[in-house]
């Protein structure tokens, strides 16, 4: 099974973009961030007469998740969840599904602002409710795949310059410590898992020639589960789609699982 995550940046401006996407990465999974659409300008037909089924929740201008299916794969549809359940939140940040036995979620974590700020705060205590969360979901679903936008690169590598970004948002040490109290719940960095190329990426502002430049953050993860991780295959950074015309300042993460039947 082929999983991947992508923050779209408006699924409206981007949706051939992922049509192209899922027709050259064969992937089985895609979950997507940033929809920025409602559910009624969701385009499922589209994406139906391309092969995938479509579980989303979106609101307009902002946020949105969705997880997208190949068909032929077995989705419970009973076990569709959004949103964090007990924290009231009336942003749509996150959407889960369970496929051919992996619950899979789609998450797109607040971005937060600056330290100190409210925007900080609220992306705090979503952490908090997430990872409160995760530990119930695990329990019942003990193979997890946990995707999406984190807003957080988890380690000085993970910054094109750490020295310039020092004590912001995405790398501060609150941001790095709620990470890590992920990991602490048995969770495995698909991505480092692996040798990887260095100064790998998978977002770049829009500004400053920052792609040309390199001058990325890697902040789109996939957490696996403890019983999950051991079907890991490999993990890659797809930087093909951020050279596209009309890009997302994000590009899509992959992941390589063997489920067995």
């Amino acid at each position: 099974m082929k999983i991947a995550t992508w923050n779209v940046n408006s699924l409206k401006v981007r949706l051939q973009h992922v049509i192209d996407w899922l027709g050259q990465s064969n992937a089985d999974v895609l979950c997507l961030q940033e929809l920025k659409l409602t559910d009624d300008k969701f385009p499922r037909a589209e994406l139906e007469a391309q092969g995938y089924r479509s579980w989303f929740t979106g609101q307009k201008t902002y946020n949105g998740v969705a997880i997208l299916v190949r068909d032929g794969l077995a989705v419970d549809e009973a076990t569709v969840v959004r949103n964090i359940p007990g924290f009231e939140d009336p942003q749509q940040r996150v959407i889960a599904v369970t496929v051919e036995g992996v619950r899979i979620v789609s998450a797109y974590f607040p971005n937060g602002q600056a330290p100190g700020s409210e925007k900080f705060a609220y992306k705090l205590n979503w952490l908090n409710a997430l990872h409160d969360w995760l530990i119930v979901e695990m329990q019942q679903h003990p193979k997890l795949a946990l995707l999406g936008d984190y807003n957080i690169a988890p380690e000085d590598r993970d910054v094109h310059d750490p020295k310039a970004w020092e004590g912001q948002n995405l790398v501060s040490p609150e941001e790095r410590a709620q990470f890590q109290r992920l990991i602490a719940l048995g969770f495995v960095d698909a991505y480092r898992q692996f040798e990887q190329p260095e100064k790998m990426f998978s977002w770049w502002d829009y500004r400053m020639f920052a792609f040309r430049r390199n001058a990325g953050l890697r902040i789109d993860h996939i957490l696996l589960s403890p019983t999950l991780a051991p079907s890991l295959v490999s993990s890659e950074i797809d930087k093909v789609p951020r050279k596209w015309e009309q890009p997302s300042d994000h590009t899509p993460v992959v992941a390589d699982l063997t489920i067995a039947g």
